[in-house]
């Protein structure tokens, strides 16, 4: 019997990267099974999360501070600058700990099919960053899929005007990989063995 209230929230899960509707259907009655000792505190996890974070208004990075504690970060390399599809993707190379720079969100790639144009990404804001000329290096750190490489030649295109080497992520990240779901050593490796986007201008 289907009850208004659960379909709701089974489409909601269901709409999860990894979760279609069956198995939205099998994690909203596991969660009801056991509603004291996980339904409950997921609910007060994801309403602190909610309140508690935000994006920072330099690189669109997720933190419970504004900017965030890796913008803030006196320790980092400002110049270097790495470019990332998504948060999971900062994660993964924070995760790895080989890279001391300063990081920028686009907050996806752009694909023609899912009508995601420049202007819906994060593109401006890098340029504006580039722009201030306290950057040495940007490295375009974005998935080796049709859309991730696209985004990247274009995102290069933007930043041929000013005099900072572009470069990309080489060796190590398979054709098609997404950088959430590699190892750190191949993160590793792949952001040792960058290779250059453009040359100075």
């Amino acid at each position: 019997m289907s009850h208004p209230e659960l379909d709701v929230l089974i489409r909601a899960m269901s709409r999860l990267p990894g979760l279609g509707p069956r198995s939205a259907r099998r994690a909203v009655i596991h969660l009801l099974k056991h509603r004291d000792t996980q339904l409950g505190p997921l609910i007060e996890a994801m309403t602190r999360v909610s309140s508690a974070l935000s994006p920072c208004p330099i690189c669109h990075n997720m933190d419970t501070r504004s900017p965030c504690s890796i913008c803030t970060d006196p320790r980092r390399n400002l110049r270097q600058l790495c470019v990332v599809e998504d948060i999971a993707d900062l994660w993964a190379l924070e995760r790895a700990q080989n890279f001391r720079g300063k990081f920028h969100v686009l907050g996806g790639t752009l694909s023609a099919m899912d009508g995601v144009q420049p202007d819906d990404l994060n593109i401006s804001t890098l340029v504006g960053r580039v722009r201030k000329g306290e950057t040495d290096e940007v490295i375009i750190a974005l998935s080796a899929t049709v859309e991730g490489q696209t985004t990247a030649h274009y995102v290069a295109d933007q930043l041929a005007g000013f005099d900072v080497s572009v470069t990309g992520l080489a060796h190590g990240v398979p054709l098609g990989g997404e950088l959430d779901y590699l190892d750190d050593g191949t993160l590793t490796q792949a952001m040792k063995a960058r290779r250059p986007l453009n040359e100075r201008t």
